[in-house]
């Protein structure tokens, strides 16, 4: 009997550890990307953009390595036209962001 309730109990215990651990950094990346590229880029797999001269986030690793980017977003992101804002990300928002990246490829 008291076997029997510590297996359930056991089972129960893994179950739920998942959805306690909170958001992995693919989950955190796309936040990241939803309030603050979603805006004018595509971050998912199938939408356009809704600033047409937006890249899509799927399409980035045909333009460069995934892996590439993090020095950019590190020293920070400055384009030649004023529609995209000067993006600085910290070393745990650019894990994030790649990670999440990595998964639209």
């Amino acid at each position: 009997m008291l076997l029997n309730a510590l297996r359930h109990g056991l089972i129960v215990l893994l179950l739920t550890t998942p959805a306690l651990a909170g958001p992995t950094a693919e989950q955190r990346g796309k936040s990241y990307a939803r309030a603050n590229c979603a805006r004018c880029h595509a971050i998912d797999r199938r939408s356009d953009s809704p600033l047409k001269m937006a890249p899509p986030f799927r399409t980035l690793h045909q333009r460069y390595p995934i892996d590439a980017l993090e020095e950019a977003l590190a020293e920070g992101i400055y384009t030649g036209h004023d529609d995209m804002p000067a993006f600085e990300l910290d070393p745990d928002q650019i894990h994030d962001l790649l990670s999440y990246l990595k998964t639209l490829q």
